[in-house]
């Protein structure tokens, strides 16, 4: 019951914040979206990302269920990423929050 009590005092807003933030992360979903797949991908897509910090940033999205990871038996091993559900409705949120980001830059540039 103490867990139930726990869940009920965080605030939803906190707890998504909490799942995106990273320097990385948001790129991530974008790029995945954008149908890159394979942490190499990101490598060369993402400013300077390393890729120590890149697989930390996708572990723990994974582990939030924004991202699931398919492993290939294969030589070399390959591994892909891809949206879930979750994962997805949070780009139809990106999307709007990178309209509004647009009408935010022109306001300034006013």
């Amino acid at each position: 019951m103490q867990k139930q009590v726990i869940i009920d005092k965080v605030c939803p807003l906190e707890y998504a914040v909490k799942a995106i933030s990273g320097k990385w992360k948001i790129p991530i979903i974008w790029r995945i979206n954008e149908g890159e797949r394979r942490p190499s991908e990101f490598l060369r897509g993402i400013a300077t990302v390393d890729r120590r910090v890149l697989n930390q940033q996708l572990k723990e999205l994974e582990e939030t269920g924004i991202l699931t990871k398919q492993r290939f038996d294969e030589v070399p091993p390959r591994v892909e990423y891809t949206l879930t559900p979750m994962g997805l409705k949070l780009v139809e949120v990106l999307t709007q929050l990178n309209a509004w980001g647009s009408l935010l830059l022109e306001e300034h540039q006013k």
